[in-house]
């Protein structure tokens, strides 16, 4: 939020368009590359052995749950980014200077416009990156080696390791369901919070 936040609002506006082909820039590329990229980053010549030399240590960092969180994070920021972007760049302005005529300081004009009103990129950002993040396996098996696991990986057991076919598609079915009734209720909970803060807003 902090980084779409900044691109819609702060952001100078002859340096937008290129700070946003930054953000698109990892989809450039495959996501298998981009895995073994974060390997060699990780792995001992890379930024471990960058710390040992200004003698900040040498820590491990690859096939660590670290390892997978920055993998996951760097594949999966811009999906977050830009939905809520947009809905921040649809943000009418007149708003936010009708809430400072009033008297109202930008903390709480932040909170009871800009916030409210972008909530719908929130979460159709939070459904794109929760849906493709359940079944991802290959960057928990890459940057993980084995010893982080997510659903997808325990599929991807079922199915080639264990060989277990009937007890994978079921649990791939009952995966599907989770999945479509977790998204249902939050987006309907995120609904009726962004109503009642907007109804908050105009009163």
């Amino acid at each position: 939020y902090p980084l779409a936040y900044y691109l819609a609002v702060k952001a100078d506006p002859r340096w937008r368009t290129l700070l946003l082909i930054l953000v698109i820039v990892p989809f450039w590329t495959s996501i298998l590359i981009r895995s073994y990229a974060w390997i060699y980053l990780l792995g001992g010549q890379g930024i471990p052995k960058l710390l040992d030399t200004f003698g900040l240590g040498n820590p491990r960092l690859i096939n660590t749950p670290f390892a997978v969180l920055t993998g996951i994070v760097y594949g999966y920021l811009p999906l977050m980014v830009f939905p809520i972007y947009v809905s921040l760049e649809r943000l009418d302005k007149r708003l936010l200077e009708a809430s400072a005529d009033l008297g109202s300081p930008p903390w709480r004009s932040f909170l009871q416009v800009t916030l409210p009103l972008s909530m719908p990129g929130v979460a159709t950002g939070c459904m794109l990156v929760f849906i493709l993040l359940m079944g991802e396996f290959l960057i928990p098996a890459m940057l993980g080696g084995g010893k982080v696991f997510f659903v997808g990986n325990a599929l991807v057991d079922l199915f080639l390791q264990s060989r277990n076919w009937p007890f994978g598609a079921a649990v791939a079915v009952a995966l599907v369901v989770v999945m479509l009734v977790t998204v249902t209720i939050y987006m309907r909970a995120t609904r009726r919070w962004a109503g009642g803060r907007d109804d908050v807003s105009l009163m």
